[in-house]
């Protein structure tokens, strides 16, 4: 015996999955008209579908940031997709705003199976809620990576441009005005270090060894190519550690000199920005236009 499948029930299906009219009615067919079941077959269905479009690039999407109330800790994530459109969609963005919200609420948090597994509003895991958004939207969606900062003593503080580049910073003290000057210049400058303590010292000799290879061609003494690579090295731990890049809103003073200035010392910071290191997919239109042509 088959029921009616009333409008009343179609749109709080769609209402609870967020899934097309067409596909709902389709579902309570299925389903002979039980909510519940219609739901589980969807989910089932949605969960297929995203494993299918798990395999496919996605190098577009959005950056989360947030910050506690009390300014002790502080989130950052980086949520991708495969177009822009679907980036600016209201489910990506609120999907991006609790996962975001989670992480920072969340205590322990280390890997990607952990963030994936977290619980979200209504019940759905973090993962269960990214494939159904899968399902609605059409694209593959990954939370590729997260970072917190906690601190008892200290104070956090974050930058967010637009939405494709993030920046979270830890202070030794709290100073949310510096924490965020700071953060925007991170944004800025890019750079890979918080000092020269924290540069590997691996890199610094294969830096050494470039400069040599270099200097050596100048045809000089060896100590005035000694001098002149230090020269380099120097240079070059300048270019690549926050405190001592030129501050960007006043290049008379590097980093370090505004933050000593202020009694404080910057701890750490992580710096995100949408489909950095990700090999996008080049698409050449000229070339699949002649190769249709040719095989006309």
């Amino acid at each position: 015996m088959s029921i009616t499948i009333s409008a009343g029930m179609v749109k709080e299906l769609r209402e609870r999955t967020g899934s097309g009219m067409m596909e709902c009615k389709k579902a309570l067919v299925e389903a002979n008209g039980d909510m519940d079941l219609a739901i589980e077959n969807m989910r089932k269905s949605g969960l297929a579908k995203a494993d299918k479009k798990s395999g496919r690039i996605a190098a577009e999407g959005i950056i989360g940031v947030k910050v506690s109330n009390d300014g002790k800790a502080v989130a950052i994530v980086d949520v991708n997709c495969e177009t822009d459109f679907v980036a600016k969609a209201d489910g990506f963005v609120d999907f991006v705003n609790s996962v975001t919200e989670a992480v920072l609420n969340a205590d322990h948090l280390e890997t990607e199976e952990e963030l994936l597994a977290l619980p979200l509003e209504g019940g759905v895991t973090v993962d269960e809620l990214r494939r159904g958004l899968i399902s609605t939207l059409g694209e593959n969606i990954t939370v590729r990576r997260f970072e917190k900062f906690k601190t008892a003593e200290g104070g956090t503080a974050s930058y967010l441009h637009g939405s494709k580049i993030g920046v979270i910073i830890e202070l030794a003290a709290s100073d949310a005005e510096l924490g965020k000057d700071i953060a925007m210049h991170i944004a800025a400058s890019k750079p890979q270090y918080v000092s020269e303590e924290h540069v590997p010292s691996d890199m610094i000799e294969k830096e050494k060894e470039i400069f040599r290879a270099i200097s050596l061609e100048s045809g000089k003494p060896a100590e005035i190519i000694e001098k002149m690579i230090a020269g380099q090295i120097k240079k070059y731990l300048a270019e690549v550690t926050l405190l001592g890049q030129p501050f960007i809103k006043d290049d008379k003073v590097t980093v370090g000199a505004l933050v000593a200035s202020k009694g404080n010392k910057a701890v750490r910071f992580t710096r995100f920005e949408v489909g950095e290191g990700i090999e996008k997919k080049e698409e050449n239109f000229a070339e699949e236009v002649m190769a249709q042509v040719r095989a006309v």
